[in-house]
């Protein structure tokens, strides 16, 4: 079983920032890929951004580019989401997820753990 923790959602005004975190836990040494996503009310999840361990390859949404970067720490299980600049229309549930395989990563169905989510609030 791996456990997925998020943090460091809030509420900033527009143009503001914010640093999130996902702490892993478990077993997670097989793990290949970690991924952010979002789900607005009323919306469908919807895929951020992922970071494939084995080959240090990053992926991001469009309209995320340039605004939102995703790092972590593979030894130590953590992985982290900068958003920058943010807008209204980012507000939403932010969810970590893990992954054993490679492939698919923006396709929620494929992840096997999620954790409980963190509120991101954007006011105009």
């Amino acid at each position: 079983q791996v456990q997925l923790v998020e943090s460091g959602g809030g509420l900033v005004q527009a143009g503001g920032s914010l640093r999130l975190t996902c702490a892993a836990s478990g077993h997670t040494f097989s793990m290949n890929t970690m991924g952010w996503f979002r789900q607005a009310p009323g919306k469908e999840r919807e895929f951020v951004a992922a970071v494939n361990w084995s080959y240090g390859n990053t992926y991001y949404t469009d309209s995320v580019k340039g605004r939102f970067t995703i790092s972590g720490d593979n030894a130590k299980r953590t992985m982290y989401l900068q958003v920058n600049s943010l807008k209204p229309e980012d507000t939403a549930v932010y969810y970590c997820a893990a992954k054993y395989g490679s492939s698919l990563y923006g396709k929620p169905e494929s992840y096997e753990y999620w954790g409980q989510g963190t509120q991101v609030t954007v006011s105009s």
